[in-house]
């Protein structure tokens, strides 16, 4: 696995229209996990790439109508099979953290790679996904050396009280032993 202008070689790619240029690309320093399922807790299709690229349809789920506005879009997706989907390239912001703060700074979309996982709060995460997840961010480890172990951390721990994921069943224990 390698990444090649910005691109995960082995990622599919989606491309989202919901990125800009970061601050500062060389700030790359902070890797957020969250999780998404589209419509909540259902797995599979198409629905998750859709938001990303501003073409979910509202009038296919009623929980669709209330997001689909949204031009929100993540770097990559970890599906509940393993396989990956890039949106955006690294060297990009991504629209992933919203209201966010991790030790004192602000706006984490400006140097964090946000990395969705298919799943939700209280649904427990396949195996195939914690294998994945772990090979990629010991990728993003060397790819981007200021982002440690250290600074691996949930879409809770920068915005809590507005966001949960990835939530109670996600085992933190299990993918930080997972990365050597």
């Amino acid at each position: 696995m390698k990444i090649e202008q910005g691109w995960l070689s082995v990622s599919t790619q989606l491309i989202s229209p919901n990125t800009d240029h970061r601050p500062d690309q060389a700030d790359i320093s902070l890797l957020v996990v969250h999780n998404i399922s589209l419509p909540p807790e259902q797995f599979g299709g198409p629905h998750i790439g859709e938001l990303f690229c501003n073409c979910l349809d509202p009038d296919q789920h009623p929980y669709f109508a209330e997001i689909a506005h949204l031009k929100v879009s993540s770097h990559l997706l970890i599906d509940r099979t393993g396989q990956i989907m890039q949106f955006v390239p690294f060297q990009q912001r991504a629209w992933h953290a919203g209201v966010s703060e991790f030790e004192g700074r602000t706006n984490c979309n400006d140097f964090s790679i946000g990395i969705e996982m298919e799943g939700a709060d209280n649904i427990a995460y396949t195996d195939i996904q914690y294998r994945t997840l772990a090979e990629v961010s010991q990728t993003l480890l060397q790819w981007y050396p200021l982002i440690t172990k250290d600074r691996i951390v949930g879409h809770s721990d920068i915005a809590p009280g507005r966001k949960t994921d990835p939530g109670p069943a996600f085992d933190w224990p299990r993918y930080r032993n997972a990365l050597t």
